[in-house]
């Protein structure tokens, strides 16, 4: 099991430099994730659009390739996740996943590095991208 974030999900789904290793390393595990990536998906798909790096055909593609990658959505303590915000002071957004990852115990492979920084504080796993 592993717990992805939405810039893992962007990387690999817009063919990104490090798509490969990302593929390579959830291979055989199950993909997990709190309910919030859903809708950061959304925002990231919107960022994409309003700076003009992919038209509507491709938000169009995009979205089916999300929609078909296997993800389980779990339920987080929001509680414990509104206190890891405090704690570290982060957005909610980066608790979640650092709750989820608690949660299930399974490592998070994530390109944003503010948010691995957290994590590793909050003693989660980080699966190092080269």
């Amino acid at each position: 099991m592993v717990v992805t974030d939405t810039s893992a999900i962007i990387a690999v789904i817009t063919n990104s430099i490090e798509r490969d290793v990302l593929i390579e390393m959830t291979r055989n595990a199950s993909l997990v994730a709190p309910a919030s990536v859903h809708w950061e998906i959304g925002n990231a798909f919107s960022s994409l659009l309003r700076r003009r790096l992919i038209d509507l055909t491709g938000v169009g593609e995009a979205i089916e390739a999300y929609e078909a990658t296997p993800i389980r959505f779990v339920d987080i303590d929001l509680e414990r996740a509104i206190q890891i915000a405090g704690e570290l002071a982060i957005y909610a957004y980066d608790a979640y996943l650092i709750v989820c990852a608690q949660q299930t115990r399974a490592p998070l492979p994530t390109l944003d590095r503010g948010l691995a920084r957290s994590a590793r504080r909050a003693a989660v796993t980080i699966l190092e991208v080269p």
